[in-house]
């Protein structure tokens, strides 16, 4: 089991799960973060602390959303990896909730 990073991320990038995390399993991208599967321990402390509310246990994926499992696992493969927090961008929070934002993701 894993957990899964999700399209309310994509603008929002908030970092305070990253902080939270024992393993380092947190890749970054220009504006999305993603966790790779094979590192998560599924320890759910990252869940909690997504402001974004973001960030899903693999089987608790929104169906529509699904598609965010396989994304996860290949981003992670090229983006680097980011193990503290940053600021997130000065518009995170006017992103935050808005639907459809996958086509926004840079990669």
């Amino acid at each position: 089991m894993t957990f899964v990073v999700t399209e309310n991320c994509i603008k929002c990038k908030y970092t305070d799960c990253v902080d939270v995390c024992p393993v380092d399993c947190f890749y970054e991208g220009p504006n999305f973060l993603v966790i790779h599967p094979d590192e998560c321990i599924d320890c759910a402390l990252c869940e909690p602390e997504c402001p974004a509310e973001a960030i899903f246990e693999e089987d608790d994926v929104p169906d529509h959303q699904q598609h965010f499992i396989e994304l996860n696992a290949e981003l992670a493969q090229t983006w680097p990896n980011i193990s503290e927090m940053k600021s997130p961008p000065s518009d995170a929070a006017t992103w935050d909730g808005r639907p459809d934002k996958l086509k926004l993701l840079e990669r």
